[in-house]
């Protein structure tokens, strides 16, 4: 039994198309790069949970946790820090006074109080020893402070460190811990070392709780660790231990999964964390209400109700101390206010979270993005794909911000947000190169035969390449060689230096064509045909059209220079090519002209067969160029355009007015052919008022310029005319139009 399944696979990637191939390996490669998660994605994701948290930070109506601040008026009221151990015993029994709930110091006292008694009695000079050991015997202020923590709920800062080492003598105590679920240390931020305070201090402490704050990469910080392990210790943070202390319940629960961490907490109150125990925190912007300075409070001019069942934290706000931190919120808010705000998010319930389950709902909606894209983006068009993206853009923003603002849960809209958009250029790209393929083929189909400017507007609108025509104003040209015969025959032994030299002619009379916006519609022999204002609008067609036939008329005298130069150096007969042109203005239609099977852009009308006919009395007239009277109108001045006659051309019923086109602006300015004008002007009056006697004496004035002008032929011909009507008069009906016999 044969497979087709190599058939199948080349009819579905056929169906689907490049691009779209293209566009599903990329939407498979963004859904396994998500799951990577490298650095870059989650820092942009983190940018956009910052900027949730700038436009609607968390409201804080009351603060359940209050800072009493070690600020500037502090310092300079006390003195620099650290302060005696007395002072902050004082502050301590101060604040238990008050009715704190639980003080927590966001400071650590690492070393012995230099301050007490029997530190600095050696430093007094004079006194008796009886004295000296007085002095000795009196408590230390650590034992003061100790004894004003025993009396009071405290919870001492302790810091995590890089290095292994901990604080001489100072005791590791293990709280307690209650896991749900899998071991959370495996997850938990690790660090070899920690920084204590001196052992009588932490042996009087209710508890003790790790200061540490870790700012993400770039430096702001977001989370904060609830639980960290540090030598062989699952140990709180401090604001976790504050809650822990005043919680009848005493026990810390860490829930987990094999994937990680879901949350810490205590029994009354868990926190949603991230994997690794870390705690999102919902800002609010800094406010000075939740502050109290220390030297109010030892002043005793702090109400009561200020302390009164609050959760106290003593730190810095001084800029000196260098407690600072940046948020997503303010650019510098003290560390303490930090830990502050970690507990109001908790005894008000103000939380959010990633859940464990957000990157499942971002890959979900960034599949459904780029699939909807995939699908239907072929078959929209520009403004309803447009509208499809707004939609799909609009609805992942509102639906992220509604889980922020309602439900306190972060889901990144920026992923499926960014993975559609790349879907979208992919398609876009390969359809921009197969737009380019397609323009290529029109290129490669048309530029032999159509003119240059034609051609890129088919590459513009190739739905121009349908039969059919419209109705235009335009300037035509039809130029032929004169004598092409005799000119053939010379080289009747030579086709291949016949079909050069047509080269050489056709070449630079195209050139002059192009560049002045005209349109070369075909050849035929030695013949061109042209137009203008057609496929691109050119108001001044005519004025170009008889700028080209000038400048045509120039490279064929520079042509026959050079082949007259060859000829002679070749020791041949030179012929001179001389060509006719005939222009004319008119209305006609243009389009695409032929059959379903082969069709050219050309023009049909009336005004082109007679641009035709005006050519042809170019040897009759013995000019080179020839316009008729809409041309010269459609013109303007500027020509040195002289009046040659009125004539019905042969298969038309309407006279013609024909002009000979000698230069441009430069030689109607000339005083040589403002007097030829007036002399051929009175001439011609003459001759068509039958004034036979007259017009033979203006002719006569008029062979002054023949040479100049090449008028001869023309003045030879009305010689015969006027001769020729002196001898037998025209019929009574001859109004001076004359009969062209011949094309």
């Amino acid at each position: 039994m044969r497979s087709d399944r190599g058939p199948t696979r080349a009819r579905l990637l056929a169906r689907l198309g490049l691009g779209r191939a293209l566009a599903f390996a990329l939407m498979i490669a963004l859904a396994m790069l998500r799951v990577l998660d490298p650095a870059p994605l989650e820092e942009l994701r983190l940018r956009t949970f910052d900027y949730f948290q700038l436009v609607e930070p968390r409201e804080a109506p009351a603060h359940p946790a209050i800072i009493v601040d070690i600020d500037e008026e502090s310092l300079r009221s006390l003195g620099q820090w650290p302060w005696p151990r007395t002072v902050v015993a004082d502050l301590v029994d101060r604040l238990t006074s008050l009715g704190a709930a639980a003080i927590g110091f966001d400071v650590i006292f690492a070393e012995a109080d230099r301050y007490s008694p029997g530190s600095i009695i050696d430093l007094v000079q004079g006194l008796d020893a009886q004295s000296r050991e007085r002095i000795r015997a009196l408590p230390t202020n650590d034992e003061i402070l100790s004894a004003a923590m025993r009396s009071s709920r405290v919870v001492l800062g302790e810091s995590a460190v890089l290095g292994p080492a901990t604080h001489a003598g100072s005791p590791q105590r293990q709280i307690g811990i209650a896991t749900i679920g899998a071991d959370p240390a495996p997850f938990l931020i690790g660090y070899p070392g920690i920084l204590r305070n001196i052992a009588p201090l932490e042996a009087a402490a209710t508890a003790t709780g790790m200061l540490t704050i870790n700012p993400e990469r770039d430096g702001i910080v977001r989370r904060v660790p609830l639980a960290m392990r540090a030598q062989g210790l699952i140990l709180p943070s401090l604001s976790l231990a504050m809650l822990r202390a005043v919680s009848p319940a005493g026990q810390v629960i860490i829930r987990a999964d094999p994937s990680g961490i879901q949350s810490i907490g205590i029994r009354e109150l868990e926190m949603p964390t991230d994997r690794n125990g870390q705690i999102f925190v919902h800002f609010g912007h800094h406010d000075p209400a939740r502050y109290v300075s220390a030297k109010d409070v030892l002043a005793g001019s702090v109400p009561p109700e200020k302390i009164a069942q609050k959760l106290v934290l003593i730190g810095t706000s001084a800029t000196g101390l260098l407690d600072r931190q940046t948020t997503p919120v303010d650019a510098s808010m003290p560390g303490v206010e930090v830990h502050a705000q970690i507990l109001e998010n908790a005894l008000t319930g103000s939380f959010i979270s990633y859940p464990d389950y957000a990157m499942a709902a971002e890959l979900a909606a960034a599949l459904s993005a780029s699939l909807a894209i995939i699908i239907l983006a072929p078959a929209l068009g520009a403004a309803l794909l447009a509208l499809l993206g707004v939609l799909i853009a609009t609805s992942l923003i509102a639906a992220s911000w509604y889980f922020y603002s309602r439900q306190g849960l972060l889901f990144d809209f920026t992923y499926p947000l960014s993975s559609g958009l790349a879907v979208y250029l992919v398609l876009v790209f390969t359809n921009y190169l197969r737009a380019q393929a397609e323009r290529a083929q029109v290129r490669s189909a048309f530029g032999q035969y159509l003119a240059p400017d034609l051609v890129e507007e088919l590459v513009r609108t190739p739905e121009k390449l349908v039969l059919g025509g419209e109705e235009r104003e335009m300037t035509f040209m039809f130029s032929d060689v004169r004598g092409f015969t005799s000119i053939s025959e010379s080289y009747k032994r030579d086709p291949r230096g016949l079909t050069s030299l047509m080269n050489r002619l056709l070449t630079p009379l195209t050139e002059a064509i192009i560049s002045h916006k005209g349109t070369v519609d075909k050849y035929m022999g030695d013949a061109v045909m042209a137009f203008w204002n057609a496929p691109l609008i050119d108001s001044s067609h005519a004025r170009n059209a008889c700028l080209a036939a000038l400048e045509m008329r120039e490279r064929i005298a520079s042509l026959n220079q050079e082949r007259e130069i060859e000829a002679k150096a070749r020791g041949e007969e030179f012929l001179p090519l001389r060509i006719g042109i005939g222009i004319n203005t008119g209305t006609c239609v243009v389009g695409n002209m032929g059959s379903d099977l082969r069709f050219n852009y050309t023009v049909l009308g009336d005004a082109v067969n007679l641009t035709s006919r005006i050519e042809g009395q170019t040897k009759n007239y013995g000019v080179t160029i020839m316009a008729g009277a809409s041309t010269m109108r459609a013109a303007g001045e500027g020509f040195a355009a002289l009046e040659l006659d009125i004539i019905k051309v042969k298969g038309k019923s309407e006279p013609e007015i024909i002009y000979a086109i000698f230069g441009a602006s430069e030689l109607a300015r000339s005083e040589a052919f403002r007097t030829l004008r007036d002399r051929m002007g009175r001439m011609l009056a003459c001759y068509r008022g039958q004034d036979w006697g007259k017009a033979l004496i203006a002719l006569e004035d008029c062979r002054a310029f023949e040479d100049e002008f090449e008028l001869k032929p023309v003045l030879d011909l009305y010689a015969s005319r006027i001769c020729a009507f002196r001898d037998v008069s025209p019929p009574p009906d001859w109004d001076g139009v004359y009969v062209a016999e011949e094309k």
